[in-house]
């Protein structure tokens, strides 16, 4: 049985499942989206592409000295991202690339998997 994810679970750890509008990690299972760093994975309370801000991915900023390259899962279809959020990004030192959350969540496990300086915020979907 999975446990249910209570906020934020320290380290790294792969995405074992998306989708039906959640995520399944760590033996745990979260019904929404989630932001996934180097210290670990927590709610991501952003439902919809347009709610992403530089305040909401503040974790993101606060690890930037762990992270290069920052994966947006932008739900189920793939959206631009805007100019003046990669700028405030690069300025940290990171690296963003937006694509539909299931190609980021997939992306995002090859890249834990080698070790890479990656962080992820995905947006659930169906």
């Amino acid at each position: 049985m999975t446990a249910r994810f209570d906020g934020f679970v320290p380290g790294r750890h792969p995405l074992d499942a998306f989708g039906a509008g959640g995520f399944r990690f760590a033996g745990m299972s979260h019904r929404g989206s989630i932001l996934a760093t180097p210290s670990g994975i927590r709610i991501w309370p952003v439902t919809r592409f347009a709610e992403i801000t530089p305040e909401s991915l503040r974790p993101v900023l606060d690890e930037a000295e762990a992270i290069d390259f920052l994966l947006i899962g932008t739900g189920a279809d793939i959206t631009f991202i805007p100019a003046a959020l990669r700028e405030h990004l690069r300025a940290a030192g990171i690296t963003v690339e937006g694509m539909a959350t299931g190609a980021a969540a997939r992306t995002y496990n090859v890249l834990v998997a080698e070790d890479r300086r990656v962080a992820a915020a995905l947006i659930a979907v169906d």
